[in-house]
């Protein structure tokens, strides 16, 4: 039996990955000139709400992965020290996909972590979803959000424990078999790394969800509640919905 079982109860994780790699292209000409992650909200960058929200919860120890124009990234947050945070960055030449990109810096985890999916927003209840992967002794958490229209997300399908028992990304209208999509926010044991390939590209949706499920890894989901978000911010019309959600904080 691992500590963690034991114990019952370890403290909430300091590390997270904020994976900010994403080029943005269906927002030109915004992202012309800044990463995608760098788009305002509110006065000031998409990526910062993300960085205050981690903050707010003792998450402090910070690896973002840039590629798309990283240094409209860098030159804004410098080593997080201004932030109150400790930022470590990770450049790939090229895109290594959200699971090879979190296994491409796996020396800098030490125990359970976040991932969090940089170029969107969220106001998850971090506690509640950590809580939740104590809870179920998961591998694995997935926050999920129900989306009327699955189709351009990875969808799961839950047991009545709210173990996921199937992971299909992106399905076409006769493949749903769920509404409850990925929302991008992980919870991860470091074990999990044992499971993804290193040198190669690979994705959590595509791949390393399914190949876990298949290696019976415990996998749970977490149902974001209502004003947890997240909103996508992929199209000008999903900029202006984030816009209008923050409106009100």
């Amino acid at each position: 039996m691992s500590e963690r079982e034991q114990s019952g109860s370890t403290p909430m994780p300091r590390r997270a990955m904020l994976l900010a790699a994403g080029m943005g292209t269906r927002l030109r000409p915004l992202t012309d000139t800044i990463s995608k992650c760098m788009i305002p909200i509110k006065g000031k960058p998409l990526l910062e709400h993300n960085v205050d929200l981690l903050k707010k919860y003792g998450v402090t120890d910070l690896v973002i992965n840039l590629h798309h124009l990283p240094a409209t990234v860098t030159d804004h947050f410098g080593d997080g020290s201004e932030f109150g945070i400790r930022i470590t960055y990770s450049v790939e030449p090229e895109l290594l996909g959200t699971a090879g990109a979190v296994k491409n810096v796996e020396q800098f985890f030490d125990g359970p972590f976040f991932v969090w999916y940089g170029d969107n927003l969220s106001t998850c209840r971090l506690d509640r979803l950590w809580q939740a992967h104590q809870l179920k002794k998961a591998a694995a958490t997935i926050a999920l959000h129900y989306r009327e229209d699955p189709t351009r997300s990875g969808i799961v399908g839950l047991d009545e424990d709210d173990r996921v028992t199937r992971f299909l990304e992106k399905p076409s209208q006769d493949q749903i078999f769920s509404r409850w999509v990925n929302a991008g926010i992980l919870v991860l044991e470091r074990e999990v790394l044992s499971a993804i390939p290193a040198d190669c590209v690979v994705d959590f949706g595509r791949d390393i969800f399914p190949a876990l499920l298949k290696l019976g890894y415990a996998v749970f989901g977490y149902r974001l509640a209502e004003g947890e978000g997240p909103w996508w911010i992929d199209t000008p019309e999903d900029l202006a919905r984030a816009e209008q959600a923050l409106a009100g904080c």
